[in-house]
């Protein structure tokens, strides 16, 4: 498999969740598996109480170093996305009352997902495009 992108399936019981980290991004590998993670906790594709993959399994799948998903075990838990309990494992946690997007936001930000993706236009292009948009708006 190309060390450029690498994909595997999570090890939790929800199968259809795929983590993918690209080696030659600008994000540190942490950082794509904490927002890719949390993505999938606010989106609903993770549920409360799903229990993520352990640490070594995890880094074995994604070709990590331990450590580097560790961090972002950590910082999910930080953020109040999981909680961990010590040998019983990393859990998503309940999501705060509206940590979701609203429902037109989350609906217009994915249908300009479904045209960036359709362009040929990858996350890092998407969200630059975001940038720039808010920052006309600001202007404006």
């Amino acid at each position: 498999m190309a060390r450029a992108a690498r994909a595997a399936r999570s090890a939790s019981h929800h199968a259809g969740v795929i983590l993918s980290i690209d080696f030659a991004g600008p994000l540190p590998p942490y950082e794509q598996l904490r927002q890719q993670i949390t993505a999938l906790v606010l989106s609903g594709a993770l549920a409360p109480a799903t229990r993520l993959p352990p640490i070594r399994q995890l880094a074995k799948d994604l070709g990590l170093a331990g450590g580097t998903v560790a961090r972002a075990y950590r910082e999910l838990e930080a953020d109040g996305i999981v909680t961990t309990h010590g040998r019983h494992g990393t859990v998503v946690a309940s999501p705060p009352p509206h940590a979701s997007p609203p429902r037109e936001l989350l609906d217009a930000a994915r249908r300009f997902a479904d045209q960036a993706s359709s362009a040929g236009a990858t996350l890092d292009d998407a969200l630059t495009a975001v940038r720039v948009a808010f920052a006309i708006a600001a202007r404006a």
